[in-house]
């Protein structure tokens, strides 16, 4: 690649190639998903059994970004460009509709049910000593 005559003078970044391919990759690639990122990807499908319906849930995140560059200098130049993103989906629970009632029932994270427990066993187990150390300290 040879360097433009005016190599030394800095562009404008939406006057690059690499700007415009990304910034129209970026917009693409929004346009594409726009129809998914929708309530159907938050809830699922209903699932219809013995009478019980059951509608999952689940957060649903997206992200996206991109860049371009140049370099401008005496000897130097160059593009470039990039993008990247990602989809996550969790699921967070379920409605279960049963004789007219609608239910929501989140899913639990197991660790959860054994780390709050314990957390608060050895804090009821500590802390009546550490406050009994304290007025000790602050009597003496």
């Amino acid at each position: 690649m040879t360097a433009p005559e005016d190599a030394d003078q800095p562009v404008p970044l939406n006057d690059t190639s690499a700007a415009r391919t990304s910034v129209t990759m970026l917009e693409r690639l929004a346009d594409k998903l726009g129809g998914r990122a929708s309530v159907a990807a938050v809830y699922g499908e209903p699932v219809i059994s013995e009478g019980v319906t059951v509608i999952p849930i689940a957060q649903v995140g997206f992200g996206f970004g991109g860049g371009a560059g140049r370099e401008v200098g005496s000897a130097k130049t160059g593009e470039g460009g990039g993008g990247g993103g990602g989809a996550e989906a969790r699921p967070l629970g379920f409605i279960e509709i049963r004789n007219g009632t609608a239910t929501y029932k989140p899913i639990r994270d197991p660790w959860v049910d054994v780390a709050v427990p314990l957390a608060a066993l050895l804090l009821g187990t500590t802390a009546p000593k550490i406050l009994r150390a304290i007025a000790q300290r602050a009597r003496h």
